[in-house]
């Protein structure tokens, strides 16, 4: 396995054979700022091929969304660009695939009416307008229901008497919807499905009691069915969830080269893929996914005693109970002041590219006091729910006694990407939940030993990360995508240990002692600091 594509001389015969073969999975993921599409073989889960696509939500009618155009022109953008990829390496056009997978951003709210017409802009988990519906829920079902949950914002919908609500037929995640125009399934992996509406971990399906509690609660409103069936069907890591339709085909790939009928495994939530793609399915591990959001996933061994705002209950793509953190803010603004940095490098005619920015800001980082020199900084571009925050407003504080330099400055920065999810951690700790060590992915861990050690230092605990950290999501869908296509009858967490990971190294890094006391007096600071910040939302 590697994070990158293979295509060596000395295997190029036995990749082209694989490729004709149909002995490969594509796993295709929508992230917050890139569409990614990867091709992996089936033998060795290496990545064969990469393509993407670049793209942002828009904050229109203060509604954070995406245009459903924007998905499929950014599928296929994606796909064309993965497609380049492998005639230049391989030589060849393939046109299937051994199996398929989706995954996307989890949550959020696409809802659709009997003619399969979508009601209103897609609302993603990013919107934070959910709070009445979510605090309602959370005390009639007794367990947490967050702002971003899709029931959340149905629910809201119904509260705010929406005049859409009277014609909600079928309500989705974005890899769901996707998922369903390729093949007419209207199915969701239950680690998704978790997302939308709480499940149960023994039943594997959307909580019965819960269902009715609903139903009898919204009795008399616009709502015109059951929620069990406006919700899509709940499948489990392994399960077959459909094949290519010749439209579906075509939606991927614009050319017509692609053929109908490839079978497709369960469609996923990016918490799922991340899980997989660090191979944190198994309880007592954990994983810390870090891109526009960020946040960590534990797999428990027991039930939680309590109920907490800040941790949602959620599940693996197995559907093993999953305690999960979850900041809607993540590395967005640290790119935001990377790309100020990247700017006046040009402006001094020594124009530097993003990658080499990111290495000398991060490698400055290191210098920096442990405390970050009593600097501050939070990256609240969307609303906070952990922070108590409806909205956003990126700050950098400093108090007059404090050191700014650039070492300092970066890594209050990083330390800021941490902050609210420390906040969260902590709750978790004080349920008693031990962690051996938690697995780390995304792109702001590509500069090996900087972000992956100040994040041991803010949990506590050793952080790895693999060779396939800065793929993630879409590694990992593939990797659900092949288990379900040749390893029927093998658990997921059986398959990941045996036949994945193997062979894989992780860079572990232990906190160390310095690092963990100096992040401590950073977020009691941070936590202080909030009340800025909660200023700064009602005056600005």
């Amino acid at each position: 396995m590697s994070g990158g594509a293979t295509g060596r001389s000395e295997n190029l015969g036995e990749v082209r054979k694989a490729l004709a073969d149909g002995r490969t999975s594509l796993g295709i993921e929508f992230g917050s700022t890139r569409i990614k599409a990867c091709l992996i073989d089936n033998d060795a889960h290496h990545v064969l091929a990469v393509g993407a696509h670049e793209w942002e939500n828009q904050f229109e009618d203060r509604t954070w969304t995406y245009s459903l155009d924007a998905v499929w022109g950014g599928l296929q953008a994606a796909y064309t660009e993965l497609i380049a990829d492998v005639q230049m390496r391989y030589g060849v056009t393939p046109d299937t695939f051994g199996a398929i997978g989706v995954s996307a951003m989890m949550h959020g709210y696409l809802a659709f009416d009997a003619a399969d017409e979508l009601l209103v802009p897609f609302r993603t988990w990013r919107n934070t307008t959910t709070e009445p519906a979510a605090s309602e829920l959370t005390a009639l079902f007794d367990t947490n229901i967050p702002l971003r949950w899709s029931v959340a914002h149905l629910y809201q919908a119904v509260l705010d008497e929406e005049s859409h609500v009277r014609e909600v037929a079928f309500v989705t995640t974005l890899a769901g919807y996707v998922h369903w125009r390729l093949t007419g399934k209207k199915v969701l992996g239950i680690g998704d499905a978790s997302g939308m509406f709480p499940v149960d971990s023994v039943t594997h399906d959307y909580d019965a009691e819960l269902l009715t509690r609903f139903d009898e609660h919204v009795a008399g409103s616009e709502l015109a069915s059951g929620l069990a069936e406006l919700l899509p069907a709940v499948l489990v890591a392994g399960q077959s969830a459909g094949s290519l339709t010749e439209e579906g085909a075509a939606l991927i790939d614009a050319s017509g080269v692609l053929k109908a009928g490839i079978v497709l495994c369960p469609p996923e939530g990016d918490a799922g893929t991340g899980m997989v793609a660090t191979n944190s399915v198994a309880p007592r591990t954990g994983n810390v996914s870090a891109g526009t959001s960020i946040f960590a996933m534990v797999v428990l061994d027991k039930p939680l005693e309590g109920v907490h705002d800040e941790l949602d209950l959620v599940t693996t793509p197995s559907g093993d109970l999953v305690a999960m953190v979850h900041c809607n803010n993540g590395a967005s603004e640290l790119a935001a002041w990377a790309s100020m940095f990247g700017q006046f490098s040009s402006a001094t005619g020594n124009a530097l590219d993003s990658d080499q920015v990111f290495e000398a800001l991060f490698r400055a980082a290191l210098d920096g006091a442990a405390d970050a020199g009593g600097l501050l900084a939070y990256n609240h571009l969307a609303g906070e729910p952990i922070a108590g925050l409806s909205e956003g407003r990126p700050l950098f504080v400093r108090t007059p006694d404090s050191t700014l330099n650039l070492p300092n400055f970066m890594r209050a920065q990083l330390y800021g990407v941490f902050g609210t999810l420390a906040l969260g951690m902590r709750v978790l700790a004080r349920e008693g939940t031990a962690l051996e060590r938690m697995y780390a992915h995304g792109g702001v861990f590509r500069t090996v030993g900087v972000a992956q050690r100040f994040l041991a230092g803010a949990l506590g605990a050793p952080v790895a990360v693999a060779e396939t950290a800065s793929e993630g999501g879409a590694w990992g869908i593939a990797v659900l995508a092949s288990h379900m296509r040749v390893a029927s009858g093998t658990s997921l967490a059986t398959y990941l240990s045996e036949a994945v990971f193997a062979d894989i190294k992780f860079l572990s890094v232990a906190p160390d002692p310095s690092d963990a006391a100096g992040f401590a007096i950073y977020l009691d600071r941070y936590a202080a600091g909030l009340a800025v910040e909660r200023v700064a939302v009602n005056e600005l």
